[in-house]
């Protein structure tokens, strides 16, 4: 599920006026819920077999870089790595709940750095990128978390590059970061992706992806959602043999964030409860070959049926390339 929006995107350094999204309403929420429930239905995947995997070097060392770590279950993933040898590489729009954050992992004993970027402008996305790649010789771990689910009114939004707003930040966003970090990622190996993704997905329609018409903040997120586990198949594959696996997962539902208490809806699970299952993908032993899946919760499971189209996945890789000019 997304998380409060504050961690999704930052004005900071961009001069750019800052996006404050409405507050999601109840009907947004059951909704989605509906999806969800039906999304989860279990079955037998195959895994994909890659090079072990630890997610730190021999020496116990790592840095792991916690897109929208700022608030929700960012944060707590941030507190919950926290410990000597690690550094947390803090990526959130608000420069004082990033120092916040930095000062918690620091008092557990760890090391930490703030990037402020806008998830909303692929050339902020650039610049963090480029800035992490200067100050850090290694990547064990890119969890890429941030993203928004903006509820009534049901406003169409663009982003800075015209791009529906959704599919910008919880998609185009990761795309286009992973891709400018497989070289450290892959330096650094063994390393992990995971990608948070979420139970309600919507298939894309391929000739309305920026919702023109129909449009709803719904399926505006479910369809972003949906895109990312896609992705992830793709850059498993992709990266297959080079030390590096990618995974995403559908943490849990209707954690106890603000963005669920404000819809005046009583919160299904603890932020620990979400963390705890992105936890598993980042240090559990047994994952070390794992790569390409999906997970809801803390056990493999199965996406929309559009995730496993072959066809499908390779037209959204294009169109993907096309839109952040890689």
């Amino acid at each position: 599920m997304a998380e409060k929006p504050d961690a999704a995107f930052s004005t900071e350094p961009r001069s750019a006026p800052e996006v404050v999204p409405a507050r999601p309403g109840r009907r947004q929420f059951l909704t989605m819920l509906s999806l969800a429930a039906s999304a989860i239905a279990m079955a037998p995947v195959v895994l994909r077999q890659g090079s072990a995997v630890n997610a730190a070097d021999a020496t116990g060392k790592r840095t792991i870089l916690i897109t929208g770590s700022t608030s929700g279950m960012g944060r707590r993933l941030a507190e919950r790595l926290a410990a000597p040898g690690t550094t947390i590489l803090v990526h959130g729009r608000n420069r004082q709940r990033g120092e916040e954050v930095m000062k918690a992992v620091e008092d557990a004993g760890g090391e930490a750095r703030f990037y402020a970027a806008d998830f909303s402008s692929l050339a902020d996305v650039g610049n963090l990128a480029d800035a992490v790649m200067k100050d850090n010789d290694r990547l064990d771990v890119l969890v890429n978390n941030a993203g928004i689910y903006l509820g009534e009114p049901e406003t169409r939004q663009l982003s800075a590059d015209g791009h529906e707003l959704r599919f910008a930040i919880n998609y185009l966003a990761p795309f286009a970061l992973t891709h400018r970090l497989v070289p450290l990622l892959t330096k650094s190996r063994p390393a992990r992706i995971v990608n948070v993704s979420s139970a309600g997905q919507n298939a894309i329609e391929f000739d309305n992806v920026m919702l023109e018409r129909s449009y709803s903040h719904q399926r505006a997120y479910g369809q972003s959602k949906l895109a990312l586990i896609m992705f992830t198949i793709d850059i498993a594959e992709e990266l297959k043999g080079s030390g590096v696996t990618a995974n995403a997962v559908h943490p849990a539902n209707y954690m106890d964030t603000p963005m669920t208490r404000d819809a005046g809806i009583s919160p299904w699970n603890s932020v620990d409860e979400g963390a705890d299952a992105v936890l598993h993908l980042i240090n559990s032993p047994q994952l070390a070959e794992t790569t390409g899946m999906y997970f809801s919760g803390g056990g493999q499971s199965r996406a929309s049926s559009q995730a496993y189209d072959t066809a499908a996945r390779a037209r959204l890789r294009a169109l993907s390339r096309q839109l952040v000019n890689t």
